[in-house]
């Protein structure tokens, strides 16, 4: 096995409240329970040696592994193939349905072989609370319970014997064709009931009933562009990716992957952003997915009606709301192939980033067109906080890429706070709310003349990073989104020719430059797939369609071999950081909505 397979080598399963990782060769190497931001419990990803993994995968080395999903679904098939015969786990949670948080959380691996024979090995060797803590074994034929002080797991298994191997356990088991068996574990508080006994029935009705789950929920997607596949597998993975009880999105499923295999660039993505959320909103409700974009534009007025110290928002949150999220180091981990350190938690949580109250409010307002409208109350809220941002929006921050090298007057930042007012002016006259309206004009236009004249670079000829600066950003991508430029303005267009000379590299697009802009950090990162993603929005926005459909469908060809994202993609066409990200197939959804009507636009007129 692979001591740190590449980080695109593998699949999600989740039950909408925690997530695990499977490799392609079979290894369960990160899982964290019972909550997306909770302590590991398998994180071998970022210590093989002490991060823990569940491994249940033929032990012949010269086999060949292929993984898909079954289709429409987060059940992940992982097939192993050789002269003696195929065989085949299949890998998935149950969905958590009754959008309550619970401590109970199971992994069920069912293993077959479809052809020959196949011998195939079981490995248990979970390292709880990010490996920091111990943990008692309690053997038996069928199973094992495995206790420490925060949390108890119960592997049970059918047709596989295991035994003990330190305070871990090994089992192997040879099937025949048309045989099968299944390890399922079981994660709960140290106090919790025992789960029953596996069962080979119990086991198949579960598949089924998550079979049926996701594939109806799929269904309720209205997209039948050119994308289908790419479109739902994104959408099941932003799925995968929110806490239900709450509704809100973790930006990624994992923590300190690196932006640059050996660098210093390994976050922890576990949390809800502010960010994250609410341009996600728009990308659910393109597809039908209502009620998902109701719970978080939810989840995020409870946000704005909460005490957030000094400022009206913070830009990240734990799953459940709470703003807590100190970092700190884990010195025992290595980290990925060696990023150390490995971060937990995230710092960027106690920064200024002024553009969360234009995407906060962007969200509010797509929301509207569903019917997800403030009572009386809600709207106070709403107009407060425009009201305190029209005090306090003329800051220098730290900007949507969480830099760390000092505060800027960041362009992207302004351009935001523009779209809260806008969006607010909007909402005010929408729903015949009072409102400082005047207040808020003058604030819009305002902040509209002042990135005109001081984020605009003559000699660039497009707008820049930070007022005064020469840096191309791109963030400023989605200055036609929010309507701040009409997509074809001559500045805009220029702007989109500048970054194309110094941002774009084979049509993949990096945020900036931090070499001409200095972030307050040691090496570099890949290109941002997010901003590949944007790029293409703009481009068609801007009717450059050519460019952009060859621009979408080289992204497509970076996606790994289920179709997931990464944050970046590295020189040499690997994935880099967390994964699977969000913020990337958010903005997939987006892009190919967006290419698909300006494409469809062009074809009608071509037709008259």
């Amino acid at each position: 096995m692979d001591r740190y397979p590449p980080i695109a080598e593998h699949g999600l399963v989740g039950d909408l409240q925690t997530a695990a990782l499977v490799s392609s060769h079979g290894v369960v190497d990160w899982f964290a329970a019972p909550r997306f931001d909770s302590p590991s419990i398998f994180a071998a990803l970022l210590d093989h040696d002490g991060g823990g993994y569940f491994r249940l995968a033929p032990d012949d080395p010269g086999i060949s592994c292929r993984q898909l999903y079954y289709p429409d679904t987060a059940v992940l098939v992982t097939r192993f193939m050789s002269t003696d015969g195929v065989g085949e786990v299949l890998d998935w949670m149950p969905p958590e349905r009754t959008g309550v948080p619970t401590d109970r959380h199971t992994l069920v691996r069912a293993v077959r072989v479809v052809r020959g024979t196949v011998r195939f090995a079981l490995e248990c060797r979970p390292r709880f609370d990010y490996g920091r803590a111990s943990h008692e074994l309690d053997p038996s034929p069928a199973g094992a319970v495995f206790r420490s002080p925060a949390i108890t797991a119960h592997l049970r298994t059918t047709g596989i014997p295991v035994v003990r191997d330190g305070r871990d356990v090994v089992g192997e088991v040879v099937l025949n064709v048309g045989e099968s068996a299944a390890a399922v574990l079981t994660v709960c508080a140290p106090d919790g009931p025992a789960p029953p006994e596996a069962d080979a029935d119990a086991v198949t009705e579960q598949l089924w009933e998550a079979v049926d789950f996701w594939q109806r929920w799929v269904r309720h997607s209205h997209y039948r562009g050119r994308w289908s596949e790419m479109v739902n597998r994104s959408a099941i993975t932003l799925k995968l990716l929110t806490y239900a009880p709450s509704g809100a999105p973790v930006a990624a499923a994992t923590m300190g992957l690196p932006e640059q295999v050996g660098g210093e660039r390994n976050w922890d993505y576990r949390y809800a952003w502010v960010r994250d959320g609410s341009l996600s909103v728009r990308a659910l409700l393109d597809l039908g997915f209502v009620d998902e974009a109701i719970a978080f534009t939810h989840w995020l007025g409870d946000r704005l009606r909460q005490d957030n110290g000094e400022e009206a928002l913070r830009i990240m949150y734990r799953v459940d709301g709470e703003p807590l999220l100190t970092e700190e180091i884990l010195p025992h981990f290595e980290g990925y192939r060696g990023s150390y350190p490995v971060r937990l938690g995230n710092a960027a949580a106690g920064q200024l980033q002024l553009d969360i109250y234009g995407e906060a409010l962007y969200a509010l307002s797509e929301g509207r067109e569903v019917g997800v409208q403030a009572g009386y109350r809600g709207w106070q809220v709403v107009a407060r906080t425009l009201d305190w941002l029209a005090d306090r929006w003329d800051r220098p921050d730290e900007g949507i890429w969480e830099t760390r090298g000092g505060r800027q007057d960041f362009t992207y930042s302004r351009v935001m706070c523009w779209a809260a007012f806008d969006r607010g002016l909007r909402l005010a006259a929408d729903l015949s709310r009072p409102a400082d309206t005047a207040r808020w004009t003058g604030a819009r236009d305002t902040i509209l003349e002042q990135v005109m004249e001081r984020g605009w670079n003559e000699s660039e000829q497009a707008f820049v990073q930070y007022y005064g600066g020469g840096v191309l950003d791109a963030s400023l991508l989605l200055i036609p989104r929010v309507g701040f430029l009409a997509p074809k303005d001559p500045g805009w267009l220029t702007t989109l020719d500048a970054m194309d000379r110094t941002l774009v590299s084979d049509s993949l697009v990096y945020r900036y430059d931090p070499a001409a802009s200095p972030d307050g950090l040691r090496g570099s990162e890949g290109t941002f797939s997010l901003c590949t993603f944007l790029y293409v929005d703009a481009l068609a926005r801007a009717g450059r369609l050519r460019m952009a459909r060859y621009t979408f469908e080289k992204m497509l060809t970076y996606a790994n071999h289920v179709g997931l994202f990464a944050e970046e993609i590295g020189p040499s066409g690997e994935q880099l950081g967390n994964f699977p990200q969000a913020f990337t197939h958010l903005s997939l959804i987006t892009a190919a909505r967006t290419l698909d009507e300006a494409l469809d636009r062009a074809r009608a007129e071509e037709r008259r």
